[in-house]
């Protein structure tokens, strides 16, 4: 795994203006970052990354079994009481899931760490599956880069294929997107979704969450009236249950993407149900609730709050002392806490490898660094090769 500088695309910032990539840029500083790209071998892919992203996912979804008949873990994980059996009912329905991403510490040798699981609403959707696709392209065909170079890149592919089946299960012939306004990552990641969803052969329409509203019936409808059979919001559960429209979720009969189960994936508390059930795994982190805290022997722990996103709120402890924090609004919901392992640095860079799955098949990679150890919404994003 290298890290490889290169000459920039002339004119790239314009060629992205024509493909709608408006977040490229954002508050002045660069989020897209093509003056250098990483570099892994086939078996650092297909060994390292892909296969555990395949084992891990299919971990996962053992514990979302065991949480939702367990009314205690239900409690841990912050779940109000009013969606508990709304959950159940969509795992054993089945209520199909689009994608999710897993974050891991990973330096090109070792297994690779799991941070997370980002499985209902993860961004940085466009640039894995279309942009950074595009760059090797070009790159390659300039003699940039070698002509035998390949990405671990089957994103657009699968999301397209994967819209079909889920057109299918619930025999739809449109559906609605959903994100929150003012935020241009948010809805280039929405359109790219609604253009993988037109390619499938699905009519699509787009609403701001904040102009969604409740029928008489009881139903949900957009802002010409029209109901809302099924939508694909980029907006998280534990924001939607808490929502004053949250009672009316379950009666009104949407289908959502992603489904209410992924409640239980996208949830910090996954961390240490994972290494309760499966202690020991090479490919997890030693975590744990707070109050199991006694149990850790490490000196070194990432504290984490159940809900949070983009690093924030979270902060490393040694000693017991705050030695590093990011700043942020979550917290109130309690943490869990998980053994250090820093990310691989690369210059001055600490470097995140995000694993995305679709219908339960790894379907590529992003690759994030910042001068910070913690990830954050900010983080640059730069393009991969296999070689």
């Amino acid at each position: 795994m290298f890290r490889i500088p290169i000459k920039q695309r002339p004119n790239w910032q314009r060629k992205a203006a024509d493909f709608g990539f408006k977040f490229h840029t954002m508050h002045g500083e660069p989020y897209w970052d093509e003056s250098a790209y990483y570099q892994f071998t086939l078996a650092q892919i297909e060994n390292d990354i892909e296969q555990p992203t395949a084992d891990i996912h299919q971990m996962c979804l053992a514990v979302v079994e065991r949480v939702i008949q367990d009314e205690a873990l239900l409690a841990r994980f912050q779940i109000p009481q009013a969606f508990w059996q709304p959950i159940a009912d969509s795992w054993y329905n089945r209520d199909p899931s689009l994608y999710s991403r897993l974050d891991f510490s990973y330096d090109g040798s070792g297994p690779a760490k799991l941070y997370e699981n980002n499985a209902d609403t993860p961004t940085s959707l466009y640039e894995s599956g279309f942009w950074q696709w595009l760059w090797l392209e070009e790159q390659v065909n300039k003699g940039a880069i070698h002509k035998g170079a390949d990405q671990f890149n089957s994103l657009q592919e699968k999301l397209v294929t994967r819209f079909g089946d889920i057109a299918q299960h619930y025999q739809l012939d449109f559906m609605h997107f959903a994100c929150c306004k003012d935020t241009d990552e948010d809805r280039g990641t929405v359109q790219y979704l609604q253009d993988c969803a037109r390619e499938a052969g699905i009519a699509d329409y787009f609403v701001y969450m904040e102009d969604i509203g409740l029928s008489e019936s009881g139903a949900f409808t957009d802002h010409d009236d029209q109901i809302i059979e099924s939508l694909f919001k980029l907006y998280p559960w534990e924001f939607m249950q808490r929502e004053d429209f949250a009672p009316h979720i379950g009666p009104s009969g949407s289908h959502w993407i992603e489904p209410l189960w992924k409640s239980v994936l996208s949830n910090k508390a996954l961390m240490p149900m994972l290494w309760q059930m499966f202690p020991g795994h090479p490919n997890l982190l030693p975590s744990y609730f707070e109050d199991e805290l006694h149990l850790a022997k490490e000196t070194k722990l990432v504290k984490k709050p159940i809900f949070s996103r983009e690093g924030a709120n979270i902060s490393v402890i040694e000693h017991g002392k705050t030695v590093l924090e990011a700043k942020g609004p979550y917290g109130e919901e309690g943490f869990i806490y998980q053994a250090y392992a820093p990310l691989p640095k690369f210059g001055s860079n600490h470097t995140l490898i995000g694993a995305w799955l679709v219908n339960d098949q790894p379907a590529g990679i992003s690759v994030r660094e910042d001068t910070s150890l913690i990830t954050q919404d900010m983080s640059r994003y730069l393009p991969h090769i296999i070689l």
